[in-house]
Parts: C-alpha cells; structure tokens; sequence
C-alpha cells in the first residue's frame, strides 16, 4: 500500500514537473494529453525548473569562448532567450503595457489584454524591455547572472499569483494560482547560493510587488496570466540589473 502510494505521488508529481515545463518553455517534450482540475497549481511549484533550463541556455551562449564581439553574443543569448521561452512572458509583457498604461476604465483595460493587436504602448515597452535586457547582457554581467534571473523570477511569480484574486475567473492564471510555495523554494535553492544572489533576489522582490500592485490598481484589484508575464520580465531585468549595478561599483 505504502509503495503503492509513493508511487503514484511521484507519477503525479512528475506529471506536474512535465506540464511546468511543457508550459514555460519550448523544448521538445511530449504533449500533455490531458490538464485537469488543478494540474496548473499544482505545476506551479516546478516554475523554478523552467527557470534553469531558460537560464542555462542562455548561460551557455555567455560562457562559450565564442569568436563574437560581446553585442552580437549578447544578441544571440537574447535571441536564446525569447526562443525558450516560446515569447510566453514578453508577449504577456506587451499585453499588458497596453491595457494598464490606457487611460481607460478598469473594466476597459481588462478587455484590451484579451485583444491579439498589439498597440503603441505595447510595441514601445516591448521594444525598450529588449533593448534593456540586451544592454545587460552585454555590460559583463556574469553568465550565471542569466540562470539565477530565469530561476527566481519564476519563483517570486508566485507571490503576486497567490495575493492577488484573478482579474478573470475563467482564465489560465485563474487556475494556476494556490501555488506551493515549498517546493518552488527549494527547487530555486541552489540558484540562490550562487554568488550575489540573496541581493539581486531581494531586488527583484520589491520590483515584483511594486509592478503587481500597479496592475491590480489598475486592473480593478485581480491580476491576469499576461500581468504575470510582465512581472516575470520585471523580476528577471531587476535581477540582471542588480549584477550590473554591483560589477559597476
């Protein structure tokens, strides 16, 4: 019975491992057939994993002693970047760029994020977001900087998932939320012992509960899946921006 049980805990919980990823990157996985009722929660305590295959990624393309001025390598790990991730967190980004910075109402704002068309707050906050994530990249941040960015950000993505009602009920980040924090942490542990990390994570907690708390004022108090791709970049630039700030001191 005993044997029986921990088999099937540990069937589930790959299970979840694999949705977690199938979900935040694009590596070639089998498909998930099927997602029941609370599959989304219960993945979210494996973000972090996604985080290490994104950042190791990108972290490979910094450290390989590539015959490549620093921006064209910077530019390829970028390119690496929004590659892995399949764009799922700048196009949450883009999203919401152009319902919270619109004048509009609340419940405006909340079907201008389900509109596809991209507008000019959008394509101008996208566009800088890059071109801030590129400059990082190419200032001499170290490679691991990338892997402890992907990893935590994932991983304080679920503080804003869990205080924060869903701005749509019916939405895919409706039902990702009650996430379990334990495992996230522990699984985004050894990111956190690398060098400088505690400082840069820490930033980047601040910056993920101002830019959360942005959204839900203007969102009429709940969050959306594209405002936790937005905060997802927000965590990762803060985090590559506190290593930029400590080499440049």
């Amino acid at each position: 019975m005993v044997f029986s049980t921990s088999r099937s805990w540990l069937r589930q919980e790959a299970q979840a491992a694999h949705l977690a990823l199938a979900f935040l990157t694009t590596l070639p996985l089998p498909h998930v057939r099927e997602v029941r009722q609370g599959d989304f929660a219960r993945a979210s305590a494996y973000y972090p994993l996604a985080g290490y295959a994104v950042g190791g990624v990108v972290a490979l393309l910094l450290a390989l002693p590539l015959p490549l001025p620093a921006g064209v390598r910077s530019a390829l790990a970028l390119a690496a970047w929004l590659t892995v991730t399949g764009m799922l967190h700048f196009d949450g980004l883009v999203d919401s760029a152009d319902a919270l910075f619109a004048m509009k109402s609340p419940e405006r704002r909340l079907e201008i994020l389900q509109d596809v068309h991209v507008g000019a707050f959008g394509l101008a906050t996208g566009v800088v977001s890059l071109l801030v994530l590129w400059s990082l990249l190419a200032s001499g941040v170290p490679a691991y900087a990338a892997v402890v960015s992907a990893v935590v950000a994932r991983a304080l993505v679920l503080l804003p998932m869990n205080l924060y009602p869903a701005a749509r009920p019916e939405s895919l980040g409706a039902r990702s939320r009650e996430g379990r924090w334990t495992p996230a942490l522990l699984l985004a542990l050894p990111a956190l012992l690398m060098p400088g990390a505690w400082a840069a994570a820490l930033a980047a907690l601040v910056a993920t509960l101002l830019a959360a708390q942005f959204a839900a004022s203007r969102l009429g108090g709940g969050l959306s899946g594209d405002v936790y791709g937005l905060v997802v970049v927000t965590a990762e630039l803060t985090v590559l921006g506190a290593y930029a700030w400590g080499q440049g001191g």
